[in-house]
């Protein structure tokens, strides 16, 4: 028997017989209701969905599997990604995820967990038209989502004419119906509704510029993450901590190929360790998987 096997087979011991958390270990968590973790459900898929009682997507089945670990039972709580932020400052819900893009402003109001993936935003458009840079979108009728961190700078763009939707699906109906002629979304709920659908053809492609003057638009390797309120630090680190494992297994890229996160974008980060020295430390490095 190979060292690495007998390494392997007594950490899965070990993890057995620990077993997931008992209430009195998750006691310091601030929770809506004790023992269980009250999650925001926006509804895009593949990011994260509740469906029997348990969550899926790709953040979903990663937050499942973090939840069971830490001894939590899952309670999802529909609503508009427009809400979802102000519902877990209010205490309405514990976390919200699916998406959820890191930027400067959000890790000052919200206790932001490590990163569960990557991703690089793109432009929606018909197939055939192949937009890829900001000069693509000027003067043209663009669509993008209620709330998203990137609006300021898409609304710089000269000439744009922004139409805000609630849910991905309306946007991407009118883009079809051309009633807009682009979209700037999630890059993976986008991806999964065009594979899912070719005959609408339609592309999303990445922007190429990877232009300073506009990160959250263009920058690569920008980060998915779990927000939870500023109170709750003792959570999201232990969920950050699960996360971490689930990286250093590359679980998370077994994960991602259910739901067609395939890309090698979608697990690499940005040379650029922006969140040291704003919500961590200056010897923390973004998580990666070695194989």
């Amino acid at each position: 028997m190979k060292t690495t096997t007998l390494t392997g087979m007594m950490a899965i011991t070990i993890a057995l017989l620990a077993g997931p958390l008992s209430a009195a270990d998750n006691a310091a968590y601030k929770l809506v209701e004790p023992g269980t973790l009250s999650v925001a459900i926006t509804g895009d898929m593949p990011g994260l969905v509740a469906r029997d009682g348990k969550l899926v997507g790709y953040d979903g089945e990663i937050l499942q599997l973090a939840a069971e670990h830490l001894g939590l039972a899952i309670k999802p709580v529909p609503m508009e990604w427009s809400g979802a932020i102000a519902a877990v400052q209010t205490g309405r819900v514990d976390i919200i995820g699916g998406n959820v893009a890191w930027t400067e402003q959000r890790a000052a109001t919200l206790s932001l967990t490590d990163p569960s993936g990557y991703f690089q935003n793109g432009i929606t458009s018909l197939t055939a038209t192949g937009w890829h840079s900001l000069a693509n979108l000027e003067d043209m009728k663009v669509g993008s989502m209620t709330g998203f961190s990137f609006l300021p700078e898409l609304r710089r763009i000269k000439g744009l004419e922004l139409s805000l939707y609630d849910s991905s699906d309306a946007a991407l109906r009118d883009l079809v119906a051309g009633r807009i002629q682009a979209l700037v979304g999630d890059p993976p709920v986008i991806d999964y509704a065009i594979s899912k659908n070719p005959d609408w053809g339609l592309a999303n492609l990445p922007f190429t510029d990877n232009n300073p003057h506009f990160p959250l638009l263009t920058g690569i390797g920008r980060q998915y993450v779990f927000g939870l309120s500023k109170d709750n630090k003792a959570l999201s680190d232990a969920i950050s901590g699960e996360i971490r494992k689930l990286w250093e297994s590359c679980e998370v890229k077994a994960i991602g190929k259910k739901y067609g996160n395939v890309s090698e974008a979608n697990y690499k980060p940005s040379p650029q360790n922006f969140r040291t020295g704003v919500d961590r430390p200056d010897e923390w490095a973004p998580p990666v998987c070695a194989r």
